[in-house]
């Protein structure tokens, strides 16, 4: 488990009970922790019905799908009356690009940082049981905002770009909570700390931050990431190098950037993919390189997909691998990838081997749209 250079940890209830629990919490190697009650999660589901409205959650499931159950703790777990929220930071430092063509990941996922996060829940959690509570784990689940239950548990507060920040120390933390019928004490609610600051809005490479705290998903780059189906043509030269998330939101937000709660480089770490090994890879090698990842119907065609995109943003349009692999893709069965090869290919320069007499209806729209070559290293 990645140790941090400093522990705060969290502010005493007052309350002995919980604030033994909290501090279990805390020397499990969890770094934030705090305390809510379990009533209904009201102004989360006002502004999930809002965004679901006004489409700006575009096709997003998860807590989207039933509003309802997502903001009533009681749905996760019956008799519910308190939850036990916690952050763990994943701010390791920077890793350097090492591949000729390099897939940026974001930070969240350079390893699955929700297996320690519910490893330590789980000290909590049977800790609870032991004492004569039901208790329930939750990370990384639909069955509940875990943002909401995280600023109503005083770990932080809710920034313009959605994120919750934790005071001193950034938003650079997966969250989890421990549901259970235990009655504890609540935490102090965190006070606004963003202030005038609109950096996160004004650095979105696609203006998906609409207003603060709102995000579009249509626009927002990490979603469109996990999205099936063609990559918006609006937004594939803004998607640069990233292959899985877009952490550009939270990299020019000062709280996060000047007080990161740092961590060691965990091992097995993996910031980047090698984009050209990837598009070589077949199914069962390439879902297995990407295994904690979240892929749609863990389909290998919606990675690949990204990868193009990539390819097309920074391959070195001289190498003849990434000609080939182009070459190759522009012959793919699946006319969907035929299609992201297209767009790769005419970016690259390769516009001698499209092939224009595709008849798929996904090829003959990307053919009528071909973007601009892009600028080589060379001017």
């Amino acid at each position: 488990m990645p140790q941090a250079e400093r522990l705060e940890g969290f502010r005493p209830t007052g309350d002995p009970y919980t604030d033994e629990l909290l501090e279990l919490g805390i020397s499990a190697g969890l770094h934030r922790i705090g305390c809510t009650d379990a009533t209904p999660l009201a102004e989360a589901r006002t502004q999930i019905e809002r965004r679901i409205a006004l489409g700006l959650h575009d096709e997003m499931q998860f807590t989207f799908r039933n509003p309802t159950r997502s903001t009533t703790p009681t749905s996760a777990l019956a008799g519910a009356r308190s939850i036990i929220v916690a952050g763990l930071s994943y701010a390791a430092p920077d890793v350097a690009p090492p591949f000729a063509v390099s897939g940026r990941v974001a930070r969240y996922s350079w390893i699955e940082y929700y297996e320690p996060l519910r490893a330590a829940l789980e000290v909590v959690r049977d800790r609870l049981r032991e004492d004569g509570h039901r208790a329930l784990v939750f990370a990384d689940d639909n069955s509940l905002v875990d943002r909401a239950v995280a600023h109503r548990a005083g770990i932080g507060w809710f920034g313009k770009n959605a994120n919750i920040l934790v005071p001193g120390a950034g938003s650079f933390f997966v969250l989890g909570s421990v549901v259970t019928s235990a009655e504890l004490a609540t935490s102090d609610v965190v006070e606004d700390g963003c202030g005038a600051c609109r950096r996160c809005i004004d650095g979105c490479p696609t203006g998906a931050i609409v207003e603060p705290g709102v995000v579009d998903a249509r626009r927002c780059l990490a979603w469109l990431l996990q999205k099936p189906g063609v990559f918006d043509r609006r937004y594939r030269e803004a998607l640069g190098d990233r292959m899985y998330g877009c952490d550009d939101c939270q990299e020019v937000c000062p709280p996060t950037t000047r007080r990161q709660l740092r961590v060691a480089t965990p091992p097995g770490v993996r910031a980047w993919v090698d984009v050209e090994s990837l598009l070589e890879m077949d199914d069962d090698e390439l879902l297995a390189h990407v295994d904690w990842w979240y892929v749609a119907e863990r389909n290998p065609d919606w990675v690949r997909r990204n990868a193009l995109i990539v390819l097309g943003n920074v391959g070195e349009p001289s190498s003849a691998r990434v000609r080939s692999i182009v070459s190759s893709y522009l012959e793919h069965p699946d006319p969907m990838l035929r299609a992201h090869a297209v767009w790769t290919a005419a970016r690259l320069g390769y516009h001698d081997v499209i092939p224009v007499h595709d008849t798929a209806p996904l090829v003959i729209a990307e053919l009528a749209d071909l973007p601009e070559v892009r600028r080589t290293r060379a001017n």
